[in-house]
């Protein structure tokens, strides 16, 4: 039975559309997507005989980021993997996507598994990988259902297995459903959680890609990363590039939410001014006007929206006006919103997911998340505004994964840039928004 269209189809997919451009109805399935033209760069390869390291180079030449948060470029991660190492090499894919405000990889999976599937069996080429695993959130167990449905769909049809379509490469593939932890979604805590431990981060070095998962090299990227490696190989690197901008190949996904009146994923070229996303998005609910807006994530700094109105959608515009692009997660916030409020949010789930191995991170959160609670509720005190950000720096880079970071980064810029909201309730005990309205 097939899936329902998403409303939002007919707006989002467009002329710049690379990875979901057109998917309706049943065309997830293998059939629809081979009319698509699917599977025609693995084939590719193989006609011409295309040697790994030159897919390498053409991922390079694309200035392909990583879109799961960090924007590392793909090419150089996979240039790391080990080439003349003989034992076991793995691929994962990083479908957690626990980050607040996120829902692009879903998408991807929902409507087009097999361009993940395609753009894994090329990496797995390209590496020198002879397995891969899908670690899929943990709570859209339908997901991960219909994904093994194309695994086995893919299998039959011979692009799985031993000897793909002839060629003598052999990949496998294989789902693995994770269990909603926040934290798995930083790569070697993912790896961990696979090889059934407790979800915790490693210390790096060693890197994945020489001690990776069960020990063995590994390459870990995001799933809006796998899907657009099939692009790549069929149009060229360069051609990638041309979508973006120097430093910021091809499209890239936006999950839109918040106060928007048409929140959903929108794919558009990288370098795209921000107010056209918000045109896609419907603009400003009921006409009001944007206060703030978070870029890439909860974990990303907060802009305001004035800033925000004159930046970028891409990596370096981003960094530039003072936040990260990170998994593509555009949070909008109206006049209505009180950042006080909306902090405290974001820093209860902060403490919340901890894994509490860093002293830093395990303490730090809760201390924060204490005083901001402290502030909304009408206990604050002046210096509680300097302690904050004292508080954010003690933990920010003192961890062994992000997590810290990404709880330390919202506090610092949210008093940074609203600060007088954050004055007000300590001197007057109650919201400015709220008196404002």
């Amino acid at each position: 039975m097939g899936l329902p269209v998403p409303p939002f189809a007919a707006d989002v997919f467009g002329p710049d559309a690379v990875i979901m451009k057109g998917l309706t109805g049943l065309n997830w399935r293998l059939k629809g997507y081979e009319e698509r033209g699917g599977y025609q760069a693995l084939k590719k390869i193989f006609a011409e005989k295309i040697p790994p390291e030159q897919v390498v180079n053409e991922v390079k030449k694309s200035a392909l980021r990583g879109r799961g948060g960090a924007g590392f470029p793909t090419g150089l991660k996979w240039s790391f993997m080990p080439r003349q190492y003989q034992g076991q090499k793995y691929l994962v894919c990083n479908s957690d996507e626990g980050e607040p405000g996120t829902f692009k990889d879903r998408d991807i999976l929902r409507y087009n598994p097999h361009i993940v599937i395609e753009g894994m069996i090329i990496a797995g080429y390209a590496t020198g990988s002879s397995a891969g695993y899908n670690y899929i959130h943990g709570e859209i167990w339908d997901i991960c259902e219909q994904f093994e449905e194309a695994l086995d769909e893919a299998r039959a049809a011979g692009y799985l297995g031993k000897n793909i379509l002839g060629a003598g490469f052999g990949f496998e593939l294989y789902a693995h459903h994770g269990w909603g932890a926040y934290i798995c979604g930083e790569e070697t805590a993912l790896l961990e959680s696979i090889e059934g431990k407790k979800g915790q981060p490693r210390f790096k070095p060693p890197f994945p890609a020489s001690y990776g998962l069960y020990g063995k090299p590994t390459t870990v990227n995001n799933t809006e990363t796998f899907a657009a490696v099939p692009w790549i190989v069929l149009n060229g690197g360069e051609a990638y590039v041309g979508l973006g901008r120097p430093n910021n190949g091809g499209t890239k996904i936006f999950s839109v939410s918040g106060d928007v009146e048409r929140p959903g994923n929108y794919e558009v070229r990288l370098g795209a001014p921000f107010p056209k996303l918000l045109e896609m998005a419907g603009g400003m609910r009921g006409g009001r006007t944007l206060k703030a807006c978070i870029p890439g994530g909860s974990s990303m700094p907060v802009l305001p929206g004035d800033l925000m109105m004159v930046t970028d959608l891409d990596y370096d515009s981003i960094a530039k006006a003072g936040s990260m692009l990170g998994s593509g997660a555009v949070i909008i916030m109206d006049e209505t919103r009180c950042m006080v409020r909306s902090l405290l949010r974001l820093s209860y789930f902060y403490y919340e997911e901890s894994c509490g191995q860093c002293t830093p991170c395990r303490e730090g959160t809760g201390w924060l998340y204490r005083m901001v609670h402290r502030i909304e509720h009408g206990r604050g005190k002046p210096e509680d505004l300097d302690l904050l950000g004292s508080i954010s720096d003690n933990i920010q880079g003192r961890t062994i994964c992000a997590l810290g970071d990404a709880a330390a980064l919202p506090v610092k810029s949210f008093v940074q840039h609203f600060r007088d909201e954050f004055r007000y309730h300590i001197e007057h005990k109650k919201c400015l928004v709220a008196d404002y309205l």
